[in-house]
């Protein structure tokens, strides 16, 4: 089993800064780990990832605002978000995939951006 414990969302005034973390109890370089976010009545969508060896990619939407990283001593999975819109409001999820040990999700936590 993995845990995944995210923090660092909140509320945030049009173009403020927040960071998100996710710590896991599990080596986050096994694969690909991920951001994604929900907004009301929308899908869950992928906002940014990183594979095993560290690429980033990013959803047009955030690139260029976003960054992901991971440190390694803690396997925390970080995501700086900076210049927010109010369309970046949703719910982040943080998402690995930890190989044999299979694809695990955070419990998910608020952003709200307003202006």
């Amino acid at each position: 089993q993995v845990q995944l414990v995210e923090s660092g969302g909140g509320l945030v005034q049009t173009g403020g800064s927040l960071r998100l973390s996710c710590a896991s109890d599990k080596s986050i370089f096994r694969g690909t780990m991920a951001w994604y976010r929900q907004a009301p009545g929308k899908e869950r969508d992928l906002v940014a990832s990183v594979d095993r060896i560290g690429t980033p990619n990013y959803s047009d939407a955030v690139k260029g605002r976003f960054t992901i990283s991971r440190d390694f001593p803690t396997n925390t999975l970080y995501l700086q978000m900076t210049s927010l819109k109010s369309e970046d409001t949703a719910v982040y999820y943080c998402n690995g995939d930890f190989g044999t040990l299979g694809i695990h999700w955070g419990q998910g936590m608020q952003v709200t951006v307003s202006s």
